[in-house]
């Protein structure tokens, strides 16, 4: 058959799924398949984030540490915590090249060998410029997973779930946020040189087991095998993933229009530089009014939810919370614990919520939440910060209230939805470049909140910055409502009809 011979012209990749020899089986009549398979394959992409968020925010408690074991300067401490943020632009800009010509899938295993290195760098640094070194290869890893694992998730589900498979990712973001704070209490009754390390350490065996899952679970995009022109991997994938043959039939011709729409078609292998400066010139130089509308969303959201200054909360809660008087180490791991915990929580629901409410809604919600709750935060740490007396507990119950409120408003919908939105309305030539091109403005504001915080709260004091991330997000919510349209229940190969107004 042609579409066989086209399968297997490109000779780059073994089968992707067992079947047998007459085919992948329907299911049997009346009782549809519910897409189990689709939700494996994206908890397998969405894992290796858990990864980012785990190495991201470790350094929230284990510089309390690495300050006396390494003699590490506070300018020092600034830049380690914000440095993967900015490392990240080179992995993320060239991410999206990468998962075009290796695939999604490959671009994971890649990702996992990254932050295996990294890890174990980290664990063996003895000075600051083996931990910038260490920090620099484990943003190559984060960066890949942070773009790629939304792209695949929203390639490999179907329409009626995509918003939750999507939001996956920010699950495992959180939850290897939690596991960090969790690491950095477990381990803080070390001895001072070992403490920290082993924080670190705890990171280097989980990618193993993750990339080998990967490679022996889950298969390649079927979006990106019909754009390398196998269309039959690419059904197959879907019979799979989809409830029914005739759906995964409807969807591959869908698909296969969105490619021949694309311009320029699709190159044939060893011809794919060209498409790649192609492709950027379809972002950047010459965009159609319908892209340049779509980036405008895509990346004014990821400016905004960065923003928002939670990476100065993710980062640096042990300071605000000793600027209102909690002294103890212990106290302050703990309550760090706590932050975690609610973060993970009320991404939970975000992602229960975004195919029942919509993406709209809960970014909404969650932009007004924010700037309500990071203005709390303010006033309570003005309160706590200008007494010249010692902070009463209840001030100091109050920041630690208006710290786990921030960080509830933020994931719920910011901490939720905005990947998955991203991912899910770029088009499918330019979905993995866009996604690159987004993430990078994320790791951008991110790293310049990040390693700009100790120097601003220095300049306009801790209460001030905060008012100023309050204002920020409260002009996120203006941007929110006028521009972003909702994306619930819409195939990915129908997107674009939202901007054409």
């Amino acid at each position: 058959m042609a579409q066989a011979a086209v399968g297997s012209n490109d000779g780059t990749e073994a089968p992707l799924l067992p079947s047998s020899a007459g085919g992948p089986t329907p299911p049997p009549a009346g009782a549809p398949r519910r897409n189990r398979f689709a939700f494996v394959c994206a908890t397998l992409a969405s894992v290796t984030t858990m990864l980012h968020g785990y190495n991201l925010t470790l350094m929230s408690g284990a510089e309390l540490f690495m300050r006396e074991d390494v003699g590490l300067t506070d300018a020092e401490v600034e830049v380690l915590a914000g440095s993967m943020n900015v490392f990240m632009l080179a992995s993320t800009l060239a991410a999206g090249w990468v998962a075009d010509h290796l695939g999604r899938r490959r671009t994971l295993v890649l990702a996992n060998a990254f932050l295996m290195a990294g890890a174990l760098a980290m664990s063996l640094g003895t000075s600051f410029a083996a931990l910038m070194a260490a920090r620099f290869v484990t943003s190559l890893g984060s960066g890949l997973a942070r773009v790629v694992a939304p792209v695949y998730n929203a390639e490999i589900s179907p329409a009626s779930t995509r918003g939750a498979l999507s939001s996956m990712l920010d699950v495992f973001v959180n939850v290897g946020i939690l596991l960090s704070y969790v690491s950095n209490y477990a381990f803080s009754g070390l001895p001072v040189h070992l403490g920290w390390r082993a924080m670190y350490a705890v990171g280097v065996v989980p990618p193993v087991f993750i990339a080998a899952g990967v490679l022996l679970v889950m298969p390649e995009s079927p979006r990106w095998l019909a754009m390398r022109g196998r269309q039959s991997d690419a059904r197959a994938v879907l019979l799979r993933t989809l409830d029914t043959p005739a759906e995964a039939d409807l969807w591959l011709g869908e698909i296969k229009r969105a490619v021949a729409d694309a311009e320029p078609p699709p190159p044939p292998a060893g011809r794919g530089a060209g498409a790649s400066v192609s492709i950027w010139k379809q972002l950047l130089v010459r965009p159609s009014t319908n892209v340049r509308r779509i980036l405008t969303c895509v990346l004014g959201l990821h400016f905004f939810v960065q923003a928002s200054g939670v990476d100065a909360i993710l980062l640096y809660s042990p300071l605000i919370f000793r600027a209102v008087g909690m002294a103890s180490d212990s106290a302050i791991l703990g309550a760090t614990v706590a932050m975690g915990a609610v973060k993970s929580c009320f991404i939970l629901v975000g992602m229960l919520f975004t195919d029942r409410l919509g993406r709209r809604p809960l970014l909404l919600a969650s932009t007004a939440g924010v700037a309500v709750t990071a203005t709390a935060l303010a006033v309570t740490l003005y309160v706590g910060t200008s007494t010249t007396t010692s902070t009463s507990p209840a001030t100091t119950a109050a920041c630690l209230a208006s710290v786990l409120a921030v960080v509830a408003t933020y994931s719920v919908g910011y901490g939720s939805v905005v990947s998955a939105y991203s991912a899910e309305v770029l088009p499918l030539r330019l979905r993995a470049q866009g996604s690159s091109l987004a993430m990078a403005v994320n790791k951008l504001m991110a790293g310049v909140v990040s390693m700009t915080f100790i120097s601003l709260a220095d300049a306009i004091t801790m209460p001030g910055c905060f008012f100023l991330y309050a204002a920020v997000t409260a002009a996120a919510f203006v941007f929110v409502y006028t521009r972003l349209p909702e994306t619930k229940g819409r195939s990915l190969e129908d997107m674009e009809v939202l901007f054409h107004k």
